[in-house]
């Protein structure tokens, strides 16, 4: 989606936009024509956050994009409101992808150890074990139940790889508000996690 620039192609976000409402609405041809579009940008947000990893991973941006979009397919009775709607589905789905594939592999113990996680907006900040991702979703669950903008701020910046302007036209909030909430969102969570 991104131009050269770095800069979003507002017409080809309008016509997404365009293609997930036509698809939500029964359009069947609307679905060939989005899959190569969103399929991108997926597996873009993927890489983003599969890059963060530093230990070797078993499951790889390219699966995780593939996993996510197929997830979202079978869920096609699903409404879309737009483009940024869609990416915000689309970064929980991978969340959820991520935390399952942690839980299979069973290495989530709970002990008397503290678990060390540094929330930050690096590429270094990625939780490097299962344990730690594990508990990182049970945490950001915690705060979803007091405060579920500021879960889903961390969720789309974290999970997602959004920027703060990305993260504000997703939750059709300013990027102020964005900046305030990850703020006060990873203050909460590091405290959660000691």
């Amino acid at each position: 989606m991104r131009t050269t620039t770095g800069r979003y192609n507002f017409r080809r976000m309008a016509e997404v936009t365009r293609l997930l409402r036509a698809w939500g609405s029964g359009d069947p041809s609307a679905l060939d024509r989005l899959a190569p579009m969103v399929y991108e940008e997926l597996r873009a947000m993927a890489h983003r956050y599969m890059r963060r990893e530093q230990r070797r991973i078993t499951l790889q941006a390219t699966a995780l994009a593939h996993e996510a979009f197929l997830r979202l397919v079978d869920g096609a009775d699903a409404t879309w409101q737009d483009r940024a709607h869609f990416f915000a589905v689309s970064a929980q789905m991978m969340r959820r992808i991520l935390v399952d594939a942690a839980r299979a592999r069973g290495s989530a113990r709970r002990g008397g150890g503290v678990l060390r996680l540094d929330l930050n907006e690096s590429i270094d900040g990625a939780p490097t074990r299962d344990d730690q991702l594990v508990a990182l979703d049970d945490a950001l669950e915690a705060l979803a139940q007091l405060d579920p903008r500021k879960a889903k701020v961390i969720e789309l910046r974290f999970f997602g790889g959004l920027s703060v302007d990305e993260t504000a036209e997703v939750l059709k909030i300013s990027p102020q508000s964005v900046m305030r909430d990850w703020k006060l969102a990873r203050a909460w969570l590091m405290r959660e996690l000691a």
